[in-house]
């Protein structure tokens, strides 16, 4: 006989890591459940480890094998971490999508600007509005964060209520939007909360995260005390950010100047969704160079030291429009994610060697997180007065701190969990029962491929010690047929001694095809592996380092 219904949760992405995000929601037993996904998120490639990966998204395998029982997926809010693996991994999916406005309005623009998007219908729900998914009823809680509309998600269901946070802060003066919810969040902790499922990326971080009308008085006493032209870069979904640069822009009596697709993508958007009602016209880059120094401000794009966004362009002298001279400043109001730290590094020296004068968060108040620290992870349990507290959106530390502040402030029952624990919320005691397939999809160029792709592992090896090809032609006695063509690359040219490598290469390939009993020369896959094995062995003896050997022998 089957079990009685239970909720239930699952991370399949955005655990034990910062980005990624996906989570799913079920109602039923081990034999039929519905399933409800919030967010499909991305994080973006390493090219150290990952070369030639432009993105890294959650494994959905399990919600295709449930397709049918998937009855939508449910977007918190705008970032990339948290809705940009849709339009790749939505076809797969094929279920109704929810969103408030803004992000619904951003999700369009961004298909808009794909070459053949698939058609993704998606349903607005209004900010603090609900709407019945299945079994499930989703209540849209408005809470501040750094992107317009960020909403957690309360999730009713006959088993109890569930409050998934999604990305939050508690902003008193959040310059766009409202405030944190704090008297529905109250309410729902009133009327009895099963679980929370909670926010970790600031519960190392100790008191409260700054508001952003705290930056905005920054940034406006930093433009207003500037001599030459002024370039703010940030996040360009920030859009409190920008109407903050505006305001700046117009006290000192400067043009804003919009550079990156990404950021007049968004300006457009908010503009549409009445974010940016009351904010000046921007100005195209065209007409920059035709404002005096300090009449001008660019609004960049390239935060995070992307290599081909508008703010690299600069630093290299490469954009068409765009330049800065000494005297200039270049204002960084956004924080280095990590693994950025080179490429943003490069960018901020690049300016610095033209004369630029730089400004970060390190000396003055120019960027705030859209994250909780402690003391409103506290105030968020205060609320809410979960009966359960289970940490994501985050690494192993920060779980694990979030956790402990969880029990210190009288959570009853604290789970820690990774991607795939399949966990029982309820009825009765809530545990871990089983584990979902969980991994990575890499989106490499067109072509998605999974984590184990022979692609993706040899172009790493590739990366660290390069590669080479080799051609043999054999005749049916067993007889090279012509000398073998031997070709290196990403391999230093000569040894420690001064010798030729191609010619080593070479010379080993001869002596090994020679040295072969002749059935093995006649037998290609055997004559391949011999000399793959043997040339691996000759670079290793003169470089120290074991290449990818790829070898094609063919019988003429």
């Amino acid at each position: 006989m089957a079990r009685p219904d239970e909720l239930v949760f699952a991370p399949l992405g955005g655990v034990g890591e910062i980005g990624m995000n996906l989570s799913i929601y079920g109602i039923g037993n081990r034999h039929q459940r519905s399933w409800m996904a919030i967010d499909l998120g991305v994080f973006f490639g390493d090219e150290e480890h990952l070369p030639g990966i432009d993105l890294v998204m959650p494994d959905v395998s399990f919600l295709e094998k449930e397709r049918k029982n998937l009855v939508g997926l449910v977007l918190t809010h705008a970032h990339e971490d948290h809705f940009g693996a849709i339009i790749d991994l939505w076809p797969k999916l094929q279920c109704p999508i929810y969103a408030t406005r803004f992000s619904a309005a951003l999700f369009e623009a961004k298909c808009q600007s794909e070459r053949n998007p698939p058609k993704i219908p998606v349903t607005v729900v209004p900010s603090g509005g609900r709407v019945d998914i299945g079994p499930f009823n989703v209540e849209f809680i408005p809470v501040a964060h750094s992107i317009p509309e960020a909403h957690a998600l309360a999730i009713h269901t006959e088993i109890g209520t569930v409050l998934h946070t999604g990305d939050w802060k508690i902003d008193p003066t959040p310059i766009i939007g409202p405030p944190t919810d704090e008297r529905r969040l109250r309410e729902l902790g009133d009327a009895g909360l099963l679980a929370l499922i909670g926010d970790s990326t600031n519960a190392v971080r100790e008191g409260r995260s700054p508001s952003e009308a705290d930056v905005a008085t920054t940034i406006a006493e930093l433009v207003k005390a500037a001599k030459g032209r002024v370039a703010v870069t940030t996040f360009a979904s920030n859009v409190a950010r920008i109407r903050a640069v505006a305001d700046a822009a117009r006290a000192a009596d400067r043009e804003v100047v919009v550079v990156g697709r990404a950021m007049d993508r968004v300006v457009q958007v908010a503009r549409e969704t009445g974010h940016l009602k009351g904010v000046q016209n921007f100005r195209s880059t065209d007409v920059y160079g035709h404002f005096p120094a300090d009449k001008v401000l660019a609004l960049c794009t390239g935060s995070q030291g992307e290599p081909r966004a508008a703010l690299a362009r600069i630093a290299n002298d490469d954009h068409p429009e765009i330049t800065l001279n000494k005297g200039d400043c270049v204002i960084f109001s956004s924080r280095t994610i990590p693994g950025n730290e080179k490429a943003v590094g490069s960018i901020i020296n690049d300016l610095v060697a033209q004369g630029v004068e730089i400004i970060t968060d390190r000396t003055h108040l120019v960027h705030v997180s859209g994250h909780p620290r402690r003391d409103e992870l506290r105030e968020l349990i205060a609320w809410t007065k979960p009966q359960l507290l289970i940490p994501v959106h985050g690494e192993a530390l920060h779980l694990h701190e979030h956790a402990k502040l969880a029990r210190e402030a009288g959570v009853p029952r604290v789970l820690v969990c990774r991607n795939g624990d399949l966990v029982k919320l309820g009825p009765g005691q809530p545990g871990i029962v089983d584990e979902l397939p969980a991994g990575r999809l890499y989106k490499d160029g067109n072509i998605l491929e999974d984590a184990k792709s022979r692609a993706v592992v040899e172009r790493r090896r590739m990366a660290f010690a390069g590669c080479v090809f080799v051609a043999i032609a054999m005749t049916e006695q067993g007889e090279l047929a012509e000398d073998p063509e031997v070709d290196l690359v990403g391999i230093p040219e000569k040894n420690g001694a001064g010798e030729a490598l191609d010619e080593i290469v070479f010379d080993v390939v001869v002596s090994t095809v020679e040295g072969l009993p002749r059935p093995r020369r006649r037998d290609p896959d055997a004559l391949s592996e011999s000399v793959r094995r043997a040339v691996r062995a000759a670079i290793n003896e003169h470089w120290g380092k074991k290449p990818l050997c790829l070898v094609h022998a063919i019988m003429v």
